[in-house]
């Protein structure tokens, strides 16, 4: 049987739909998974639930992410937040993590890995770093890969991409900050924005900063590669039957 893949919505702020792209769905299903779309649940019972019948976890982007969570009030660049996803998925992945199954986290997805591990973010890199920066914010095809990533040596991202630096496409105006074990930083772009954070300590925990699944369905083998990898690691939890008990 094919491995279950949660997959994170969307929100608007009235709440009124859940949503994502088909981008995210399809770059799991081509990949061997089978995704499912799990809403905000804030009991702990229905999240345990849930982490107990989904054999990986894909957390999505999706709109920024409430700086009271880390400790900080917010910055006047700070965008819209859905209060309600931000603590679903902390939670969520607090459990994944303690169960030790997959998670293939982009781009506010891996900010949220990062916060749900103890680290920090940035509101907004523009107003909060002192240096000049790179283009985050890309004004080209989604799908478009406008600048590089600087992958670590020794890491989950280099046996997954085979390469030392990557292409990748770029979204955002956040990004993480500090990082705290279990998770080490894996990618950089040549800025020093944090790219791609990574667990030390679980089977398989990525976080990356770009958005792979637009590029998978474009064809780029790298982003396959790093779905592959996530699906395979699904595929070998659900095998093992991880986390059930």
């Amino acid at each position: 049987m094919k491995p279950l893949i949660g997959i994170t919505p969307s929100m608007e702020i009235d709440e009124a739909n859940y949503m994502t792209t088909n981008d995210n769905v399809r770059a799991v299903v081509e990949s061997g998974g089978l995704p499912v779309i799990v809403p905000y649940l804030l009991k702990e019972t229905d999240i345990e639930e849930i982490t107990v019948t989904i054999d990986g976890l894909y957390a999505t982007g999706g709109y920024d992410i409430d700086p009271t969570l880390f400790g900080e009030e917010p910055h006047p660049h700070l965008g819209t937040i859905i209060p309600a996803r931000d603590t679903f998925e902390i939670m969520l992945v607090k459990k994944m993590l303690e169960k030790n199954k997959p998670i293939l986290a982009v781009c506010r997805g891996s900010q949220i890995l990062n916060l749900a591990a103890g680290g920090d973010m940035y509101q907004d890199i523009y107003a909060q770093t002192d240096r000049e920066l790179l283009q985050h914010q890309q004004k080209a095809p989604q799908d478009h890969a406008s600048h590089f990533v600087h992958v670590r040596e020794d890491s989950l991202l280099k046996r997954l991409v085979q390469m030392d630096k990557l292409r990748v496409n770029s979204r955002h105006h956040q990004a993480n900050r500090t990082v705290q074990k279990p998770l080490q930083i894996s990618g950089k772009a040549s800025d020093m924005i944090i790219e791609a954070v990574e667990s030390m300590a679980h089977t398989f925990v990525l976080g990356v900063q770009w958005h792979p699944e637009n590029m998978f369905v474009s064809g780029d083998k790298v982003s396959q590669r790093i779905f592959q990898g996530f699906i395979n690691a699904c595929r070998t939890t659900k095998a093992k039957g991880v986390g059930l008990n």
